[in-house]
């Protein structure tokens, strides 16, 4: 690999504030498995290339089960997409982890049971998921991280929810017993498919609120609640961009020292190659391509 591309899913709130990392070329990319969330807009930030995408689509009608995750990675890969930053507001499993804080999960609990979670339906193949956000990105945004106006919290298991609806208490304190520190909805299967297609991901968390396990004080009423959560979301998000802005340009010096992320499938494909239907190598070919001759 010598030529570094970045990719930026915007999640809740970041999603809706990406064009301030650059205005470009708006690409519209169809895919095996189906259309992105939305068009993906290439700019350049710091001499790197980099491709922007709202997760939740425009004007956030994609509720998390219905975001179309495998044509969201596989559009970024067809664009060259080396590396992906990604965000998503989460609740906050631990008191010490509050809200308009930034968060880089290292860890990944999954409970998601609606969403398709491979690429490969047609042949088998197995990647190794023990660490399934990347080291390299995640010290990337470490190096990123001083002066920035909040705390960086750089590790922590995230709890991925099928939702939408958000958590019980009994779900909470359950959640909160396993040691998780965020519960979410959208890092999974993209952080899957991401390592199946060979690209780094990491993920910058955007805590809003405690989740329910924490009750709220008796005297705030809903709607100055919700105020409260949506300015949290402002906060972060502004944050949250920050640290992308500063992390980009740096990552064109890891042109020439390719992760162990870009070479997830070496090992990983099990099928016989020789048996691969050649419709299925030709839909799969971005993806597939550097092992099929």
């Amino acid at each position: 690999m010598d030529r570094v591309m970045v990719g930026v899913i915007g999640g809740t709130g970041l999603g809706e504030a990406l064009g301030s990392l650059g205005v470009g070329e708006q690409r519209s990319v169809e895919t095996p498995f189906g259309r992105p969330s939305g068009p993906i807009t290439l700019t350049e930030l710091g001499g790197v290339p980099v491709a922007l995408l709202s997760r939740h689509g425009e004007g956030h009608l994609l509720n998390p089960s219905q975001v179309p995750y495998r044509a969201n990675i596989y559009a970024l890969k067809s664009l060259g997409v080396t590396h992906i930053f990604a965000s998503g507001a989460v609740g906050s499993l631990r008191e010490e982890i509050a809200p308009k804080n930034l968060v880089l999960p290292d860890q990944v609990i999954d409970r998601t049971f609606r969403r398709p979670s491979t690429f490969f339906d047609d042949l088998a193949v197995h990647v190794e998921f023990a660490s399934p956000f990347c080291p390299t990105l995640r010290n990337a945004l470490v190096k990123a991280a001083p002066g920035l106006n909040t705390r960086l919290h750089q590790s922590g298991t995230y709890v991925c929810m099928e939702g939408p609806q958000f958590s019980t208490r009994a779900e909470s304190e359950l959640h909160r017993g396993w040691g998780a520190s965020l519960i979410g909805m959208t890092a999974m299967p993209e952080a899957k498919l991401a390592r199946e297609a060979e690209i780094c991901y990491a993920l910058v968390a955007l805590p809003t609120d405690y989740d329910c396990w924490r009750p709220h004080p008796a005297n705030v009423d809903q709607l100055k609640l919700i105020e409260e959560i949506l300015g949290n979301v402002k906060a972060a998000t502004q944050n949250a961009l920050e640290l992308i802005r500063r992390a980009i340009p740096g990552l064109a010096a890891l042109g020439d020292r390719p992760c162990s992320c870009h070479s997830a499938l070496a090992l990983g494909i099990w099928s016989d190659k020789a048996r691969i239907p050649e419709q299925v190598k030709e839909r799969l070919r971005p993806i597939l391509g550097k092992y099929l001759g």
